[in-house]
């Protein structure tokens, strides 16, 4: 028999579940995206950056980078980068010069 405490469990569960999955969406000015940046999976590190940067060949070198690592398959549903936080810092820090 299930409990009522259980039901706010699931409850709970599902709604961490959407928000985590919307998240990446959420806060993002026009003309921006979200892009999540981090060697390990469970520490990235959220930035929102211009759209302009995919056309900067550095940049493009960085997706390349995640491209290899993960793959195309897009269940994650968010772009991640797996790099060192400062490298992605140093990388778009060259790109708004």
């Amino acid at each position: 028999m299930i409990q009522f405490k259980d039901i706010l469990l699931q409850a709970k569960r599902l709604i961490v579940t959407t928000i985590s999955r919307v998240k990446h969406i959420i806060n993002v000015p026009k003309g921006h995206f979200a892009v999540y940046v981090g060697e390990d999976e469970k520490k990235t590190k959220r930035f929102v950056v211009p759209i302009s940067y995919l056309n900067h060949p550095l940049f493009q070198a960085l997706l390349h980078q995640a491209e290899n690592e993960f793959g195309t398959d897009h269940s994650r549903k968010c772009l991640t980068i797996p790099c060192a936080e400062d490298v992605f810092i140093d990388v778009t820090s060259r790109l708004n010069r």
